[in-house]
């Protein structure tokens, strides 16, 4: 069984491929740009943000056919992209609440 520091690791990896996958898109960047709110000059600096990464695999998986032409393209199983999400920080279903 991989430890955690090397869940992370192979994560950050496949979270890379998919912001390079979304930033290579023409259709698909402007509307990530959109949902996020974060300019394009902006997003090497929000890339060292804790969430972004687990941002842009929500972005990938929120979406069926992207997430099958992501697979397709960058050879990662789809289940491994789920996967990795819950291995970024803050893209587990745990969610510190406000009082």
């Amino acid at each position: 069984m991989a430890n955690a520091a090397s869940m992370r690791e192979e994560a950050e990896t496949i979270a890379v491929k998919a912001l390079g996958f979304v930033a290579a898109d023409p259709e698909l960047l402007p509307r990530f740009l959109a949902i996020t709110g974060i300019e394009a000059h902006s997003i090497r600096r929000a890339a060292g943000e804790p969430g972004f990464l687990a941002g842009v695999l929500q972005f990938i998986l929120a979406h069926e056919p992207t997430l099958m032409r992501f697979a397709e393209e960058t050879g990662t199983p789809p289940a491994a992209v789920g996967k990795a999400l819950r291995a970024l920080p803050l893209g587990d279903d745990n969610h510190e609440y406000s009082t």
